[in-house]
């Protein structure tokens, strides 16, 4: 293939790589400068929401860009806000909810502790379907179930204990060193962690007394 001798009339390679950067860099100044104070026509004002629309639905958008978290859910709802007729029925939600219930907001959620009231959040989140908006249904139709069940007879576990596990790990993964009591209710007195020194002395086997010889 025959190719023209260079004659200093071009520039090199990475000249053109630097030349398309400007070019590219140009391109977002004019849209900054000519399309974004268009928006200001799409300018809502911001209305917190009321005990009506108690769910709070996370998203992630990468831009267009494909990407496999697109399409995940997440659910977040105090759960003083939801329909359950009694105290029973509240600590059986906690049940059914198992480790998708904390007494602390997620950090990604956007509420505050004080929207909880005391009894803690339920987070649900789906990327099973390849639609977003058939992961939001699932979410939403698996929290309408569990407040269903707990609201359903829902005496009949009062005296069964909520497995704090989930909980602990979270305190231990942070390694923070020392946990607190009672973690469900989010209060309580610092305590070390439990070692062979809280080990229940009437456990222990009574050693043997020994046998005198016969003289």
């Amino acid at each position: 293939m025959d190719l023209e001798d260079f004659k200093d009339d071009d520039t090199t390679a990475g000249g053109h790589i630097y030349l398309h950067q400007q070019r590219q860099k140009l391109h977002y100044l004019r849209l900054i400068e000519h399309e974004m104070p268009q928006l200001v026509a799409f300018r809502k004002p911001f209305i917190p929401p009321t005990t009506a629309n108690p769910v709070v639905v996370r998203s992630i958008w990468y831009g267009g860009e494909e990407h496999p978290a697109t399409a995940k859910r997440v659910l977040t709802v105090p759960l003083s806000r939801l329909p359950l007729k009694d105290e029973h029925a509240f600590h059986k939600a906690r049940l059914l909810a198992g480790p998708r219930w904390t007494p602390t907001p997620p950090k990604d959620s956007g509420l505050k502790a004080e929207e909880g009231e005391g009894k803690g959040f339920i987070k649900i989140s789906c990327e099973d379907f390849p639609e977003p908006a058939m992961n939001l249904k699932w979410a939403s139709d698996t929290l309408d179930r569990l407040v269903a069940e707990a609201n359903r007879n829902s005496e009949q576990f009062k005296d069964v204990p909520f497995d704090r596990r989930h909980l602990d790990a979270k305190v231990a993964k942070a390694k923070q060193g020392k946990r607190k009591q009672d973690m469900a209710g989010g209060a309580g007195r610092y305590a070390a962690p439990p070692s062979i020194k809280d080990f229940p002395k009437s456990w222990l086997p009574q050693p043997a007394r020994p046998v005198s010889a016969k003289q």
